[in-house]
């Protein structure tokens, strides 16, 4: 091991003091403990901080105002903060220079999360003067740059693995996310749209009106209730038909059973949205097939329109869960016999010698086992059919209308009413607040019953 071996005699030295050396400026804690390489890397670090301030800014003019001169870093927070001051103007000419709320805003959470990054480098750089000193106290022995670069990888190699991955999320995932949930607290609609106007933050305003404001509540809650009906309704009809094939195709006493496995996993293997499409033509109400079979069959009167009679939404919204049904059973079909593979034949041989019938040997052993194994997909199924916005938009389109609804159909779920919101009506602080309350619902939802299951306990 290399290593610089001194002198326990010489005097000990508090660790405060590299510690807040380090503090004021990165990398002089290890200067004054002797660690020059990691001296070197942590000032270049703070250097490179101040060189991209100063180089993307203007700051060698007499006169220095923020909105013109900041750099990266000032500017950004600026932007963040105030999301502009000078609106552009429309002329014959094209678009006056000015601010962009929305750029602004953007510009400025990129800002914060990579200083993040630079206060997680400062404080590991203060932390590692603090040890260094303690360390040199405690053994009198400096490590060297290679020995410290070694032991960091041997102890913080899945650390140093994930790094890259989690930078990017942070930048791919995070900051999408923070920049719609920002969007909440503004007054961002069409009527204040960038860049001929300027977007400003308004705080709890917009959660206050989908309070105070009848027509808006009225349609949440209603949107709400059925979309926790439809994500129930889809998740428990299609895991009980998986489960119900999976019990037939795996009795011994079925010929042919991989025959009937590749049939049956047909709906799931064709793509969702011409499954959708199909089944959206044959249910049309003014030519569809369906309709058409019914009325040459006496069966109704006139033909029936499933998805677009205002008076009938429940039609509506059961030929939804049906058609779900269809092309979502397969999944859980092919999960449950997968499950019911791996089940000990042992298990079912035993309860058969203590006189068990077929039905307790699926009340006692089969049913059981298969939710252990399978709770946390059922409800990552559950959290999925609440904002599945494929289904809904292609077969439905969220009709039939409803005229007590704001901007929302009779089966449109949260998910599809804030996409016309954003798309059709550009209310994008409202469709923010409405992202919120999802992400709410289906975080407090899914962490609750994953508390509840064994899978989730024998992880944590």
């Amino acid at each position: 091991m290399n290593t610089e071996k001194q002198n326990k005699s010489v005097k000990k030295l508090q660790p405060a003091y590299p510690a807040a050396a380090s503090a004021l400026v990165w990398g002089s804690g290890q200067l004054w403990n002797k660690e020059y390489i990691k001296a070197l890397f942590f000032f270049l670090l703070q250097l490179s901080m101040v060189c991209v301030e100063i180089c993307t800014g203007n700051y060698f003019e007499a006169s220095y105002r923020i909105r013109e001169n900041g750099g990266f870093f000032i500017k950004g927070v600026w932007g963040l903060i105030t999301l502009g001051t000078k609106p552009r103007t429309l002329t014959l000419a094209g678009v006056t220079e000015g601010d962009h709320s929305i750029i602004l805003m953007i510009r400025g959470i990129i800002v914060v999360l990579v200083f993040a990054l630079y206060i997680a480098i400062y404080l590991w750089n203060v932390k590692d003067a603090y040890n260094g000193r303690v360390q040199f106290n405690e053994t009198g022995i400096r490590r060297s740059a290679l020995d410290y670069m070694k032991e960091i990888w041997s102890k913080c190699f899945h650390y140093v693995i994930l790094l890259p991955g989690i930078v990017l999320l942070m930048f791919l995932s995070v900051m999408p996310i923070i920049f719609s949930a920002l969007t909440a607290f503004t007054n961002y609609t069409k009527s204040n749209m960038p860049p001929t106007k300027l977007v400003s933050w308004v705080g709890l305003k917009n959660f206050f009106n989908l309070v105070n404001i009848p027509v808006w509540s009225e349609t949440f809650m209603g949107v709400l209730g059925w979309t926790v009906v439809w994500a129930f309704a889809s998740t428990f009809t299609c895991f009980a038909a998986g489960l119900f094939q999976a019990v037939i195709l795996n009795n011994e006493k079925i010929k042919f059973r991989k025959m009937w496995r590749g049939i049956y996993i047909l709906p799931w293997a064709i793509p969702g949205m011409i499954s959708l499409l199909v089944f959206r033509t044959m249910f049309n109400g003014q030519f569809g097939p369906i309709s058409q079979l019914l009325l040459d069959w006496g069966i109704t009167e006139q033909r029936v329109s499933w998805f677009t009679d205002p008076t009938r939404p429940n039609l509506a919204r059961i030929t939804l869960i049906l058609v779900n049904l269809w092309m979502g059973f397969p999944y859980f079909m092919a999960l449950m016999t997968g499950i019911m593979t791996g089940i000990p034949q042992e298990l079912y041989e035993a309860a058969k010698l203590d006189g068990a019938s077929p039905k307790d040997e699926f009340r006692r052993i089969t049913l059981p086992l298969v939710l252990n194994a399978a709770s946390p997909l059922i409800i990552m199924s559950f959290a999925g059919n609440f904002n599945n916005f494929g289904t809904i938009y292609f077969l439905t389109d969220g009709g039939p209308t409803n005229t007590n609804y704001q901007f929302a159909g009779s089966t449109d779920i949260l998910i599809t009413w804030i996409y016309k919101l954003t798309l059709d009506n550009q209310l994008y602080n409202m469709a923010s607040v409405f992202s919120i309350l999802i992400f709410i619902v289906i975080g407090s939802i899914s962490i609750w019953n994953l508390r509840r299951t064994k899978a989730f306990k024998e992880d944590f």
